[in-house]
């Protein structure tokens, strides 16, 4: 079984910046595609970023040049740096582990951190 553990959420003024932080355990960090996802109040969960075992990033059109997602295989830990932030970030951001390979393969979430922006 794979865990996640999220950090870094909080409450934050327009323009402002947070790092989330994503710990797993549970499974071999090289195997995993890691990646954050959002959901705002009666809207649908929708992609942020993720990042491969490799690092190459993919971003949601809606933070693209604001937000980062970088990955620490050795303290198997995903980050997601958010700047220039807009109230319309609002929302519960949650870590996805997409294990590729050996005996866990399968899709795995956090908890989920709140992030709010206010204006």
């Amino acid at each position: 079984q794979v865990q996640l553990v999220e950090s870094g959420g909080g409450l934050v003024q327009l323009g402002g910046s947070l790092r989330l932080s994503c710990a797993t355990s549970g499974s071999i960090f090289s195997n995993i595609v890691m990646g954050w996802y959002r959901q705002a109040p009666g809207k649908q969960r929708e992609l942020v970023a993720n990042i491969t075992p490799g690092g190459r990033s993919n971003y949601g059109t809606s933070v693209k040049g604001r937000f980062t997602i970088s990955r620490d295989n050795a303290k198997n830990t995903v980050y997601l740096q958010m700047n220039s932030l807009k109230p319309e970030d609002t929302a519960v951001y949650h870590c996805n582990a997409k294990v590729l390979y050996g005996p866990n393969v399968g899709d795995y979430w956090g908890q989920g951190t709140q992030v709010t922006v206010s204006s």
